[in-house]
């Protein structure tokens, strides 16, 4: 294929070639994303219901919830029909898509986990001016700001790496969409720009992170001032799962795009780019619930109000 326009279609990594695993690969993923549809949806459903968790923390695990269903369904429903239709195909406009969306998602739930640690912080550190802070049109303003950030960011970035002339084939090294594979099959310098704007986008991601790991020192410091040990508990359990949510997803991610070539191949590839993409909108229910009273709480009142 000599450029892009004579593109109609992507082949997408498979993940075996057997008929057999094939099939054990799309009933596995439709557990995963089941559990990941159940959990979220109970989650949002919950904070929606209950009235009581129409506060700012609960505001943002509600859009946070809302980013892990629609990133999980950017890219698992199409990796499970391919499996079980037996192809690779995504077409040229579907892969165009679901970069656009699931580089949306990533980018939006990034920036809305650093603002639900500044959410951690106030809570925290300046309890008295959280009313002021964070007020409802606050909430809005930031969860807004959040989404546009990562549509932005998905808008420049996929209009700019589909403009590149692609000329090295349509087999992607990934079982869905994604930047960096895409201009592997670029031909042309230009995807210099390309490698420029990930690179600023990279240093975006970094000052993020350092203002979670900043704002955790001061609630770190601030909850061992607490002199009671009830005190203590209470604000380590409303941090603990918001830290944990966070870890696991810029652990899995930074590994995905920072690990080594020494170590890089197609296995790890794959295995790495479903820990990242499959695993954080999976488990935050469920980190998010088990040690957080309201919510479950919540959900009990939910299930036998229903029942």
């Amino acid at each position: 294929m000599s450029n892009s326009s004579s593109i109609t279609q992507f082949l997408l990594l498979p993940f075996t070639d057997t008929r057999e695993l094939q099939l054990l690969h799309f009933w596995l993923f439709l557990g995963i994303y089941l559990a990941a549809l159940l959990g979220n949806g109970l989650i949002i459903t919950t904070i929606a219901w209950d009235q009581h968790l129409h506060t700012p923390m609960y505001f943002f695990l509600l859009n946070l919830a809302l980013l892990d269903l629609g990133s999980i369904s950017t890219t698992v429903p199409k990796s499970m029909a391919n499996s079980l239709w037996y192809t690779r195909a995504i077409s040229y406009s579907g892969c165009v898509a679901q970069l656009f969306t699931f580089s949306f998602l990533i980018v939006a739930e990034y920036f809305l986990l650093t603002v639900m640690s500044y959410d951690r912080y106030v809570a925290i550190c300046k309890p008295l001016h959280y009313g002021t802070l964070l007020g409802s049109r606050a909430c809005v303003h930031m969860a807004a700001a959040a989404w546009a950030t990562g549509f932005l960011h998905a808008l420049l970035h996929t209009a700019n790496t589909f403009s590149l002339p692609l000329c090295k084939g349509n087999a992607l090294g990934q079982f869905f969409c994604e930047i960096p594979h895409i201009l592997k099959l670029s031909c042309s310098h230009s995807h210099l720009r390309e490698l420029g704007l990930l690179v600023v986008s990279a240093c975006l991601v970094f000052m993020c992170c350092i203002f979670i790991v900043v704002s955790y020192v001061q609630i770190l410091r601030a909850v061992l001032r607490i002199p009671s040990e009830q005190g203590r508990h209470k604000a380590f359990s409303t941090c603990l799962p918001h830290l944990a949510v966070v870890s696991l997803f810029a652990g899995t991610s930074f590994f995905a795009y920072l690990k080594p070539p020494s170590i890089s191949s197609p296995s790890l590839d794959l295995l790495v780019s479903v820990l990242y993409s499959l695993i954080p909108p999976t488990l935050n229910p469920l980190i998010y619930s088990m040690r957080n009273r309201e919510l479950k709480d919540a959900l009990r009142k939910l299930m036998e109000g229903c029942i």
